[in-house]
């Protein structure tokens, strides 16, 4: 698992669906995973997903081979994932009293 390589792909249709993502990845090596990403409160894709290969050089091997072709009519925009960051909001209350005042905490003042 610790080889497994996370690829995003940009500018999907949104009539794509993950099986769709996966099956156009496929010829390229093993797909651990494929997901469209949608929209929380509509179900509609956003139009753009993630795709987890097993193998660095067949995620390669995709990008080289994926990266500015046409499928359902979009050119897509395939490359490596960058690593998520975290994001605040449901992790409790801030420290400090935080948040709104317009300036970010650097430290203290000598």
């Amino acid at each position: 698992m610790a080889n497994n390589k996370k690829l995003y792909v940009g500018n999907l249709s949104h009539d794509l669906d993950n099986n769709d993502l996966k099956e156009a990845f496929q010829p390229y090596g093993e797909v651990v995973s494929a997901q469209v990403i949608v929209d929380r409160d509509t179900g509609r894709s956003k139009g753009f997903g993630f795709v987890e290969m097993s193998d660095p050089t067949q995620a390669q091997a995709a990008i080289d081979a994926l990266n500015g072709t046409e499928i359902a009519g979009r050119t897509l925009t395939v490359n490596e994932a960058r690593p998520q960051k975290e994001r605040g909001g449901s992790g409790g209350a801030p420290r400090g009293g935080g948040g709104g005042r317009g300036f970010g905490g650097g430290g203290r003042r000598y």
